[in-house]
């Protein structure tokens, strides 16, 4: 179920995750607009924010603890944000356009939602914090599911 307790894990991976979103606000693609976006897919999206960053930060249980086996989700995880931060390189690096935005990245298809959401979900399975998994859930479905909508928006 999860201890109460500091997770400096889930900040840095929270920190992660919103350092480059901040970035973005003045790196956005020229024609982005939120407006079209589908409002249940947004409810989604933001209620998996709110909880995915308290769930990430309340329990102790995503703070690394001796090696075993079951560490090479935590491993993982920090691989998954590592790839994501690799994607915003890329992003601020080249053409800020929406089908940048939206792009792929080493196979992994919509990255800059697919990334950091499974991630969570991976230091979710680390910690066994059932919680932090239902959250990034929540928030797949929302913002995956907005990057998705956006993709397909694009022309051809």
């Amino acid at each position: 179920m999860g201890h109460f307790g500091f997770s400096y894990v889930g900040l840095i991976f929270l920190l992660m995750l919103f350092v480059p979103n901040l970035i973005w606000t003045k790196h956005q693609p020229e024609d982005y607009n939120p407006g079209n976006e589908n409002k249940i897919l947004r409810v989604f999206e933001r209620a998996g924010q709110v909880l995915t960053a308290c769930t990430a930060l309340i329990f102790s249980d995503f703070n690394p603890h001796n090696w075993s086996a079951w560490t090479w989700w935590l491993v993982a995880a920090g691989v998954l944000m590592l790839l994501y931060e690799g994607w915003w390189i890329r992003y601020f690096t080249g053409p800020k356009t929406m089908a940048a935005f939206y792009s792929g990245f080493l196979g992994v298809p919509v990255a800059g939602a697919t990334l950091p959401v499974t991630a969570f979900f991976l230091l979710g399975i680390y910690g066994k914090v059932i919680w932090l998994m239902l959250s990034t859930v929540i928030l797949g479905v929302g913002h995956i599911g907005i990057h998705l909508q956006h993709k397909k928006e694009l022309p051809s």
